[in-house]
């Protein structure tokens, strides 16, 4: 699948990422993927560790990301793309999203998401988007609104 594909994860960043990529992919009259991944501890063996509890988690996400997305979409009305997807994971942001970014268009992220270091401008996910994705990435400023 390509078009637009936007990572949210429920923090102020992500919500303005989201409201540029509906209103881009409206513009292109390209399908949007959102995406929102339920972040669970890496295993040293690679890969993640998940839990019974982490597919409520995703289901929670999936549920909090369908409701933003129609909110968004409602507000643009016919300027919203035809086609919006979300899709929920569990697992590592960086690397689902760099595996997602093969199938896309292009990335969109926001400069920051829900990790603790406030005071940098460029979260650790968008920075490793920005170096690996497989195509382009649109980090979007916090104070970006259209």
């Amino acid at each position: 699948m390509s078009g637009i594909f936007v990572g949210v994860d429920g923090s102020t960043h992500s919500q303005v990422a989201l409201d540029w990529a509906i209103r881009e992919a409206g513009i292109r009259q390209a399908p949007l993927t959102v995406i929102t991944i339920h972040e669970v501890a890496a295993s040293g063996w690679g890969g993640s560790l998940e839990f019974p509890a982490d597919e409520v988690m995703r289901e929670r996400d999936k549920k909090a990301v369908q409701e933003a997305v129609d909110k968004t979409a409602a507000q643009l009305g016919n300027a919203a793309p035809s086609q919006i997807t979300v899709q929920a994971l569990v697992g590592q942001p960086a690397p689902l999203l760099i595996e997602a970014s093969k199938d896309a268009d292009l990335l969109v992220v926001g400069s920051r998401g829900t990790g603790g270091f406030s005071r940098l401008l460029l979260g650790s996910v968008s920075n490793q988007l920005a170096e690996h994705a497989r195509c382009p990435v649109t980090i979007i400023p916090h104070d970006r609104r259209s």
